[in-house]
């Protein structure tokens, strides 16, 4: 549909609006048992008005603004199924060259993830391929993989650098976000990840490739404000504490916010930097304590899983969700996109993982995956719920209840995706 200025959705069996659940407005993210409020109605109404939310509830008692609009609203029926925020997708890899289908092989074949990479492979390889391709290539893939979750419902996403590892790909990868952003309709939130893993030719100067981001690339990216956040990979085969420390202190004088990877084949990776530095996000954390949650927790950061990340390695150990959720943790949850090791860009198929893997229920899942990430982002007065003055970023289903959603795990749902009011197909 082409919408004008005004429409209404009508007949919406189910409408999730993940507004707040107690009597004054809740400003924060989710936590505990406020991540199973939904904010549910049933035979709802949402009215659109230039884009933005202007009113959601109970069609009965919508119905008089929506006859006041007459002659000047268009009017769709949404058939009593489900509409719901976007979903907003806190951690992808988005531009990249190429692919590592040999190396999924090799992993079939019993080959681990380090050991693939200590052999030269893993990131290393998808580092040779991106620095080969031109940015009108690279914007070709990347818009490829961006339709690739803009047809599964992603309406944001954030999306990082990293598979360049010198200061000329990399700021090539955050303008190739920077010109998708800015052709829409999704809103891409730019990080740099030149800290991703070590270049070949410095691996015997780990020490030089680190000054190169701190004195060549990250006051370029601030000053051209090409990111948003600075993110580094903390592991053994990545970055050390210290190594990792000196990048997202740098990053963050210079007004960069801060995620990091952490924890994910090993405790003691990262996490607590975060803690120590007050990261927006820590994101993996498949092998957190108990101990380094509480100190998460009591630092108000953000914890993004990433169950596609462990499916597609074949790895048993997925994070700790519920002692997150249970610690008082606004979790959430996102694809990993990336060639290697989560070539998944479904957010649904993500829910249903989370669900079934981490135990989470589906409204904690649906909550983790619209409005605490939009909170990662620092998105969340403007999306993420579906609230008037927001911007009416949504989805319209083909299933009536929002538990489908994980339910039908691996289904090629396609939902009518709306971004600032307007029907979008990629």
């Amino acid at each position: 549909m082409t919408c004008s200025a005004r429409f209404a959705i009508v007949n919406i069996g189910q409408l999730v609006t993940l507004a707040s659940p107690h009597a004054t407005p809740h400003t924060g993210p989710r936590t505990g048992p406020d991540l199973r409020e939904l904010g549910l109605i049933p035979e709802a109404a949402l009215l659109i008005e230039d884009g933005r939310i202007r009113a959601v509830g109970r069609y009965s008692d919508l119905r008089g603004l929506i006859d006041s609009w007459a002659g000047d609203c268009e009017i769709l029926d949404a058939k009593g199924c489900l509409v719901t925020p976007g979903f907003v997708d806190a951690h992808t890899h988005l531009v990249f060259a190429g692919n590592r289908a040999a190396e999924y092989e090799q992993r079939i074949d019993g080959a681990t993830y380090q050991q693939i990479a200590a052999a030269g492979g893993g990131i290393q390889s998808t580092v040779g391929l991106t620095r080969q391709a031109t940015e009108a290539e690279l914007l070709t893939h990347a818009r490829r993989h961006r339709d690739w979750m803009l047809r599964g419902g992603t309406t944001t996403l954030e999306a990082k650098s990293g598979y360049g590892l010198n200061t000329e790909t990399e700021l090539r990868l955050l303008r190739v976000l920077a010109q998708l952003h800015d052709e829409g309709p999704v809103q891409i939130v730019p990080t740099l990840l030149a800290a991703h893993t070590v270049p070949r030719e410095y691996a015997e100067n780990r020490a030089a490739y680190i000054q190169s981001i701190l004195h060549e690339l990250l006051p370029v990216v601030a000053r051209e404000q090409l990111a948003r956040f600075c993110d580094a990979f903390c592991d053994d085969h990545a970055f050390t504490v210290e190594e990792t420390r000196q990048v997202l202190t740098a990053a963050q004088r210079l007004g960069l916010g801060l995620r990091i990877h952490a924890e994910q084949f090993r405790p003691g990776t990262g996490a607590v930097l975060a803690a120590e530095l007050g990261a927006a996000t820590a994101d993996h954390l498949e092998t957190i304590d108990d101990a380094t949650i509480a100190q998460l927790a009591r630092a108000g950061v953000q914890p993004v899983l990433l169950p596609a990340s462990v499916f597609c390695l074949s790895r048993t150990q997925y994070p700790p969700a519920r002692r997150m959720i249970d610690a008082g943790m606004a979790v959430v949850v996102a694809t990993d996109f990336n060639p290697g090791s989560a070539p998944a860009p479904s957010m649904a198929f993500t829910l249903s993982l989370a669900c079934l893997q981490m135990r989470m229920t589906p409204a904690e899942a649906l909550t983790a995956a619209t409005l605490n990430a939009a909170h990662s982002l620092g998105l969340a007065h403007e999306i993420g719920s579906l609230e008037p003055g927001k911007r009416a970023d949504f989805l319209l289903h083909e299933i009536a209840d929002y538990r489908e959603l994980a339910y039908f795990a691996a289904a090629p749902l396609r939902p009518r995706v709306f971004i600032s009011g307007r029907e979008v197909t990629p």
